[in-house]
């Protein structure tokens, strides 16, 4: 079972980063039948940043905007087929390649040498004023503004945390599997727990109840530190998931709880008037 207007298939390589190794036959390839999908740039803090934006086709009013978050393999395939199947929900959602200052992360082969030397290097105030102007740049390009949306994977779930407390424009957020603690550093100065207290949109945390990288104790953290805040926050923990469980091109895809996930993300949106 996969989502709507998607296909799951062998599938070459082509396109997902060289750090994914070998592809899942699991993998979902979303068409752009009836969307207008393509690269573009965003000037941002005097630079132009690589994206990648997709669209219902023919839609003259503002659609509902959805920033979504690169994973650590960057913007790679499977987050523009995200972007594809978001468009095909009736938004403009856009991704933008918020390591492109750093580095190519197409240029490493394993994950922790990416995250050693292209990864660790990016800063958190560098990516907030990035997606600043991704926001600006999708409500000047068909977008409306007023109905803005983030969601985020692994490194773009912590992300997506950070974001509901930093952008007060923001409605709705879904942050997937993203890390809730860790060590204070020059580029990480806090950590989603430290920020539930000033998230200013609500936010849905889907998380995998089989994750070794995201404890279990560090989720009931976080909940016990959003209901402190009287945060407006839900997290649903799917028990037979791991790190990574919508990620369907990798062995870790679990595809009940990533469909599941899905609409739940859908749904919160709808919740919370970003369509």
């Amino acid at each position: 079972m996969t989502p709507d207007d998607t296909t799951a298939s062998e599938t070459s390589c082509a396109g997902f980063a060289p750090a994914v190794g070998t592809l899942a036959s699991t993998t979902i390839h979303t068409d752009d039948v009836d969307l207008v999908a393509a690269r573009t740039t965003i000037t941002t803090q005097g630079k132009d940043m690589p994206a990648y934006m997709a669209r219902p086709a023919g839609q003259r009013e503002p659609l509902p905007i959805v920033l979504v978050i690169q994973e650590i393999f960057g913007v790679h395939e499977h987050i523009r087929d995200l972007c594809r199947r978001l468009a095909k929900q009736g938004y403009l959602a856009i991704a933008p390649e918020l390591y492109f200052r750093q580095g190519d992360p197409t240029a490493f082969d394993d994950v922790p040498t990416l995250f050693q030397q292209l990864v660790s290097k990016v800063p958190d105030s560098q990516v907030m004023a990035d997606l600043d102007h991704t926001a600006h740049w999708a409500g000047r390009h068909g977008g409306d503004s007023r109905r803005l949306a983030v969601t985020g994977f692994c490194w773009g779930g912590r992300i997506a945390w950070l974001y509901a407390a930093h952008n007060p424009q923001l409605k709705a957020a879904a942050a997937w599997y993203g890390k809730l603690v860790g060590d204070k550093t020059l580029t990480t100065p806090r950590h989603p727990v430290e920020a539930a207290s000033e998230l200013t949109a609500p936010v849905l945390g889907l998380y995998g109840g089989q994750d070794n990288s995201i404890p279990q104790d560090t989720i009931d953290a976080m909940r016990q530190a959003l209901s402190a805040a009287g945060a407006t926050a839900e997290i649903m923990v799917y028990p037979n998931a791991g790190h990574a469980f919508n990620a369907d091109y990798r062995a870790s895809y679990h595809a009940p709880s990533a469909i599941d996930g899905w609409r739940r993300m859908l749904a919160w949106f709808d919740q919370y008037g970003v369509k």
